[in-house]
């Protein structure tokens, strides 16, 4: 597995979910998501789950059409973006994108936050999403 994508910018962790989903680097991915007229300075991406989408859309990476209510880590499917870090400014809804992965029975989250020690996650208590969307073929 290569190394988790770590976020260059504060509001860029739905380009580094993106990123790490699609085993691009953050620089890629930012070029593709800024093509699509999609900027990490747009703090609509923190609380707005179609742009995650276009962007995997635009990959050919088929997510599941709504978000499904956190009920387990076991409940996840193999692969998923996850909304954890649930806030509200100014009466909307934001959140922090990590991604789920299960590879070979083992779970874990890449989580693109540059203040972690490690990026690669398995302290599921800490975390505490809210739903999932589920991403079919990546």
């Amino acid at each position: 597995m290569r190394e988790p994508v770590v976020q260059e910018e504060t509001t860029g962790c739905g380009i580094a979910s993106v990123a790490n989903i699609l085993g691009k680097t953050y620089s890629e991915m930012k070029v593709i998501a800024n093509a699509m007229g999609i900027h990490a300075s747009d703090k609509s991406l923190w609380s707005d789950t179609q742009y995650v989408r276009r962007m995997l859309f635009s990959a050919g990476v088929e997510t599941r059409k709504d978000e499904a209510p956190f009920e387990s880590w076991d409940a996840l499917p193999d692969l998923a973006l996850l909304s954890i870090k649930h806030h509200q400014e100014e009466g909307k809804d934001f959140w922090h994108w990590v991604v789920f992965r299960r590879v070979d029975g083992q779970s874990f989250v890449l989580d693109s936050a540059g203040y972690l020690a490690s990026n690669i996650r398995t302290d599921f208590d800490e975390m505490q999403p809210k739903w999932f969307i589920e991403v079919k073929n990546a």
